[in-house]
């Protein structure tokens, strides 16, 4: 999405390729990263009845976790995370070395995030920061000198997403485990009023930065392409932002992550309908 944005068109089929065999390895990693560094305290969790399947919620649709239920052993989850993470550099250097220290700096953002489990909600902020990492190393994968001001507004749109849409629900969503175990969240900290009117505000200021930042990336979207996008963002953001803000409870945190999961995807369809169209 970050790429075609800046770009204004298609990268040529290597670039593509190489583009999301280096993404998908990338984020992969960094994922089981996460349950690397979190092994013990996801152990004690489960130990505790949480963290357990949920099919309404889509990061428990699956089995969450599998390292800390047993399911792979921490030598096998080691060789996972580091080959992805070998594939991922290989890729990211091979697209623009710049890209490769992205892509590093994510790692150790992302160990920072989870060490910080039981010291700070502040954490939060680093997530945004790791979520937006992806965007920025898509953006200079296609150009070696991309302007500083998009990617500042990039950055800012998809730091305020990742806030509002993904990390205070996910939180939201295991806000009893948390609580239990002494973790420093924003929905534990101040509460689901206080996380809800952050969620909130976050989504607000993410979805009137939209327009902007698609306005002014050289894809150069029509007006009509534009208003897709607002819509994109009422229906996957606001309008279940708003009912997590109304009714401050689980099934709606839950209901506002999976929505908003689905954002970038339908962003990324509506700048390809504009080169389409």
């Amino acid at each position: 999405m970050a790429a075609l944005l800046w770009l204004g068109g298609l990268p040529s089929a290597a670039v593509a390729a190489l583009g999301l065999l280096t993404a998908f390895a990338g984020y992969t990693a960094v994922y089981a990263l996460n349950d690397l560094v979190d092994y013990r305290v996801d152990r004690e969790k489960i130990r505790e009845g949480g963290l357990q399947q949920d099919g309404s919620y889509l990061d428990g649709a699956l089995v969450r976790h599998p390292l800390a239920h047993g399911l792979l052993p921490l030598k096998d989850g080691l060789v996972w995370a580091g080959g992805w993470a070998l594939v991922a550099l290989a890729g990211a250097y091979l697209l623009n070395p710049v890209c490769a220290i992205v892509f590093l700096a994510g790692c150790v953002l992302e160990t920072v995030y989870c060490l910080l489990l039981s010291v700070s909600h502040l954490r939060t902020l680093v997530s945004g920061v790791v979520k937006t990492l992806g965007g920025i190393a898509g953006v200079f994968a296609v150009d070696p000198a991309p302007s500083p001001w998009f990617l500042l507004l990039l950055v800012l749109w998809l730091f305020l997403w990742e806030i509002g849409g993904q990390n205070i629900p996910a939180d939201w969503h295991d806000l009893e485990e948390d609580r239990c175990s002494q973790a420093q969240t924003l929905p534990v900290c101040y509460g689901p009023g206080g996380a809800g009117r952050i969620s909130w505000g976050c989504l607000c200021l993410s979805v009137a930065l939209s327009p902007l930042v698609l306005g002014l990336s050289p894809a150069r979207l029509a007006w009509p392409l534009l208003a897709a996008a607002l819509g994109c963002g009422l229906y996957l953001l606001l309008l279940p932002g708003w009912r997590l803000f109304r009714t401050q409870e689980r099934e709606h945190a839950s209901a506002l992550f999976n929505k908003a999961s689905y954002y970038p995807l339908a962003i990324l369809l509506v700048i390809l309908a504009g080169f389409m169209f």
